[in-house]
């Protein structure tokens, strides 16, 4: 029986590190994205359609707009990523990145195109496809957050 919890913890240990390097890669991936113009020109049909973001966008420009959510996410994957070196610095950046997901999860409701035309409000597009797969990235951020409270708290 102890073997059996010991490997049950030690998959978890495991999962826990892919899932925090793959938070962080990918934000950080997608922030250094948001300083190339074609990922000005995708995110300009979400943008628009926010409430929040087309007024940012209206003060900002398109490509400013994206390099300051670039920087942003950029930001949040060190933080997530430095768990090892500063915990509470890094439940902060996962939390940061709870913020992100949920802003972008509202976006299925904003934009016109997150649905597909004339087939039901459960009928995603390819572009609310892409803006439902944060459910799961929202998850890891909080279980993110979760590991590095209590790694804080070990300290």
């Amino acid at each position: 029986m102890g073997t059996r919890r010991a490997s049950a913890d030690d998959l978890a240990s495991v999962g826990f590190s892919v899932l925090r390097c793959a938070l962080a890669t990918n934000i950080l991936w997608i922030g250094v994205l948001k300083f190339k113009q074609y990922e000005v020109e995708n995110d300009e049909p979400l943008v628009t359609s926010s409430p929040l973001f087309s007024r940012l966008r209206e003060k900002l420009g398109a490509q400013k707009l994206n390099r300051l959510i670039g920087v942003t996410e950029i930001s949040v994957g060190s933080l997530i990523a430095a768990k090892s070196l500063a915990p509470k610095a890094s439940a902060f950046g996962s939390f940061g990145a709870v913020g992100m997901f949920l802003t972008t999860l509202s976006f299925l409701a904003t934009t016109p195109g997150a649905r597909q035309e004339g087939q039901g409000i459960l009928s995603l597009s390819l572009l609310g496809q892409f803006v439902l797969k944060d459910t799961v990235l929202l998850g890891a951020a909080l279980l993110t957050a979760a590991e590095s409270l209590r790694a804080a708290s070990h300290r």
